[in-house]
């Protein structure tokens, strides 16, 4: 079989040994493992064999970790496939070769035999929620960010059968609106203009642990997105914005964050909050304390909402920290400690209320509610003290008779003759092992025959 020209100029050229099986190809960022040997075109030299370690190499495609010929010709390869790679200077070690195998100027072939790969894990955990394998390469080299306006295509397919067919236009974080997945969200930040990929995305960053009747979906199912990104508008960067600029930005993403609120979309109008916060980062002016300010206690509200209690909280102590004075910050902080059951200090915060606003009905509603649970909560304890007492006094009492029914006849026949104010005290088994209570008992007896 005749070569093919891979780079145009003769530069790599490929020569199929035996094909592999499917249509697929591995893409720019998938982990492929493959078999090579490597020999120098002039003489037939070999300089390097996997095989002969018999350990599979293994890279990351079209990152530059190896020398240009392998990223194109394994990028052509199906599974299974071997070929020989011919390899021109320029395409391998250059004009330097790689001492002392690879003389300066060398011309390379290598053997290769395509194992398998992996697709390029996009998850934020790293964990295979979310790979891609790059169907056709997109244009140019921006990508959108978060807060990016895109228009997409995607289908979506699970058991061979597609369940979602269609177009989409959204701003990235907030696709939950236009019915789009968090995995695809996710991948498009990393996706080029006019690129095409497969996404396999696992339950988490797709439907979750819910059925989805209408797609005919069970739960916890991993699924199958093709994407394609037709076009994209990105966000400005903060850093590129004066100050007015960045509290504009805020008080756009603010605004919608309060949108969302009402319309009951608590996760959407976080997303929102945090981003409004994000352009006030390195703010420190009175007005943009003020507007912080605002932001922290909506989304204390909005955790409270989600029965988030813990970040309410700490929500609210970001409000504190601007203003310790507060009333809707500790308020909402005594209503999230509550719900926690740290009474007490929730307590503190409605008390540090009536303080501020003595004629506030709502904390002294809360106060009575609290008191309340601290009360219920001591007799509660008294009664598991009390019973734990009485435990391990029936406990004692159950050990001391075991203790007794173990002694020697004789001994309790004896024991039997004698007057109480006759007989020797036989130590008792918690005597025996609290000496200090003997001492007592003779001051005690001591004492009475004064």
């Amino acid at each position: 079989m005749s070569f093919i020209d891979l780079s145009g100029d003769g530069g790599v050229q490929k020569q199929i040994l035996l094909e592999g099986t499917g249509i697929d190809t591995p893409s720019n960022g998938c982990s492929v493992s493959l078999h090579y040997t490597g020999t120098l075109d002039s003489d037939g030299k070999q300089f390097d064999s996997s095989r002969d370690r018999n350990e599979p190499f293994e890279f990351k495609l079209g990152q530059g970790s190896v020398i240009k010929a392998f990223d194109m010709g394994v990028a052509t390869m199906k599974l299974g496939e071997r070929c020989i790679l011919k390899c021109a200077p320029d395409y391998a070690y250059g004009a330097s070769g790689s001492p002392p195998n690879i003389p300066p100027n060398s011309t390379l072939n290598f053997e290769l035999e395509m194992l398998g790969w992996k697709g390029e894990d996009l998850s934020p955990q790293s964990d295979q929620g979310i790979v891609r394998f790059i169907q056709k390469v997109g244009e140019g080299k921006k990508t959108p960010n978060d807060g990016a306006f895109v228009k997409i295509h995607l289908v979506g397919q699970y058991g061979g059968k597609v369940f979602e067919d269609r177009d989409a236009e959204f701003t990235l974080g907030e696709g939950e609106e236009a019915g789009v997945i968090a995995g695809v969200e996710i991948a498009l930040e990393k996706f080029k203009k006019m690129e095409t990929s497969k996404l396999i995305l696992k339950p988490q960053f797709a439907f979750g642990p819910v059925e989805k009747p209408e797609f005919q979906l069970p739960a916890n199912a991993t699924v199958e997105y093709i994407v394609t990104l037709k076009e994209f508008e990105r966000e400005p960067d903060s850093w590129k914005l004066d100050d007015a600029e960045r509290m504009e930005q805020a008080k756009l993403f603010k605004e919608k964050g309060t949108n969302y609120f009402k319309d009951s979309k608590f996760k959407l109008a976080l997303k929102m909050y945090e981003k409004s916060l994000g352009f006030l980062t390195s703010s420190d002016t009175e007005d943009s304390k003020q507007f912080k300010l605002t932001v922290y206690l909506n989304k204390a509200l909005c955790h409270q909402k989600l029965s988030d209690q813990d970040e309410a909280k700490d929500a609210c102590n970001k409000a504190l920290e601007i203003d310790h004075k507060n009333v809707k910050a500790l308020y909402r902080r005594g209503q999230s400690r509550l719900s926690l059951g740290d009474f007490e200090n929730a307590l503190t915060d409605f008390n540090a209320v009536r303080e501020i606003e003595p004629e506030n009905k709502a904390a002294l509603n809360q106060i009575t509610i609290c008191k309340q649970k601290i009360k219920d909560y001591n007799e509660q304890q008294k009664k598991v003290f009390a019973n734990m007492f009485t435990k391990f006094a029936k406990s004692d009492k159950q050990r001391e008779e075991e203790w007794q029914s173990k002694q020697p006849d004789v001994m309790k026949q004896n024991f039997g003759e004698w007057r109480d104010d006759e007989r020797e005290h036989e130590p008792t088994r918690f005597e025996q092992e609290n000496p200090d209570v003997i001492m007592l008992n003779e001051s005690l007896k001591d004492f009475r025959n004064m």
